[in-house]
């Protein structure tokens, strides 16, 4: 057990088997402490990616706590008798981690997206969440170079939780690059959920969330952009589930770094 905490593998990657509530009371418990959690999060498609880009594996392996933000990933540890509680999505855990900051006066830094669309995210966070502290925030297109200055600059404001909306796996590599010189407490990697703060992706209907459908959603939206992605990667994702079931090796490149 990671932590403490209960862990179920799949594909060698260790689950942490944790409900919202139970994840929402270590965040709070880490920053009353001024420890440090780096959280990661996992789908079908970046289980499959962790497989073939040996660094973004690195890197999810290296965080602090690892959770199932899909559905495809639940449903994959039931099937082969490795139970998760729930699923806890990434972008969810942001809403609920700025809803408690803003009870608990939590200083925020917001690092990702465009200029346009995180003046647009942070001012609707400010909006929904009045009690919550935005200490400051960057955007996510810069180069290796500029990364010192970012990482000084995220220090001192002094936030209590870092959300970081970069698509992987320069999300991954940043935090497992800066994660300790940081000195955030509560490290979140929150993909593209800025661009659904700022309504320029719409996220899918809870109907299409419950039956493991958000990736067909956004193939709907971006169908020229996203089709050929997800038909690789959840081909790759049943297979490699097909694999383990049947007690089978995974087939070459699939390692997760382990």
């Amino acid at each position: 057990m990671k932590n403490g905490w209960p862990t179920r593998h799949l594909f060698g990657v260790p689950i942490q088997a944790l409900t919202m509530h139970q994840v929402l009371s270590i965040v709070d418990e880490t920053i009353d402490r001024r420890g440090r959690l780096l959280i990661g999060v996992v789908n079908a498609a970046k289980l499959v990616n962790m497989g073939r880009d040996e660094v973004l594996g690195r890197s999810v392996l290296g965080t602090d706590m690892i959770l199932a933000d899909g559905m495809a990933v639940v449903w994959a540890c039931r099937l082969l008798g490795r139970r998760l509680p729930e699923r806890v999505p990434g972008v969810d855990l942001m809403h609920r981690m700025l809803a408690r900051g803003a009870e608990r006066g939590y200083r925020v830094f917001c690092l990702g997206a465009t200029e346009e669309v995180l003046s647009v995210a942070v001012k609707r966070m400010k909006r929904e969440h009045p009690g919550v502290v935005i200490a400051g925030y960057h955007h996510g297109y810069f180069d290796p170079d500029q990364e010192p200055d970012i990482v000084e600059k995220i220090r001192a404001r002094r936030p209590d939780i870092l959300l970081v909306a970069i698509t992987s796996p320069k999300k991954e590599r940043f935090l497992a690059r800066w994660s300790e010189e940081i000195g955030v407490p509560v490290c979140h990697g929150v993909g593209g959920a800025f661009d659904v703060l700022a309504g320029k992706v719409k996220r899918a209907p809870q109907a299409w969330q419950r039956l493991g459908l958000e990736w067909l959603y956004r193939v709907v939206q971006e169908p020229r952009r996203m089709w050929r992605r997800y038909l690789v990667t959840n081909t790759l994702f049943c297979y490699m589930v097909l694999s383990e079931l049947l007690g089978r090796n995974r087939p070459a490149g699939m390692s997760c770094g382990r």
